[in-house]
């Protein structure tokens, strides 16, 4: 009887409490200012050295390069950067490693597909990716 009336006088006692669970769908999670959600990339500032293919352990990071439409220009330009979040890891070393700071990671983490084929992102899909972007990284 004891252990009931203790059970009983915990659950009272916390029921005035405030709620500490989120209503998910309707209400966004707040994210830490250090969390590494998914990337955004910005093609204009890549300088298409490929440290960051280099240095991704899962080998997810697809990268091509061509030659800039200038003939007088020397540097290379972005022809294709794809990333297969079926397989990334989230691990933040293409964004540590990237010279100009072309990639960065964002607070966003709903990446749910009903097709594994939807989880290769592009270029296009990785530059128009603004949403949650860190605070630290918005200029």
């Amino acid at each position: 009887m004891k252990g009931i009336g203790k059970g009983l006088a915990y659950t009272l006692k916390n029921m005035s409490k405030k709620q500490m669970t989120y209503t998910y769908p309707d209400e966004p999670i707040p994210m830490p200012d250090r969390f590494r959600g998914i990337q955004k990339f910005y093609p204009e500032k890549c300088i298409v050295c490929n440290q960051c293919s280099n240095i991704c352990p899962t080998d997810c990071i697809d990268l091509t390069e061509k030659k800039h439409p200038d003939p007088s220009v020397k540097r290379k330009i972005i022809d294709t950067f794809d990333i297969n979040f079926e397989i990334c890891i989230l691990c933040d070393l293409c964004t540590e490693v990237c010279p100009t700071e072309a990639i960065i990671m964002t607070n966003t983490f709903e990446l749910a597909e009903y097709s594994r084929d939807e989880l290769f992102k592009n270029l296009e899909w990785l530059d128009e990716n603004e949403d949650n972007t860190r605070e630290e990284n918005k200029a």
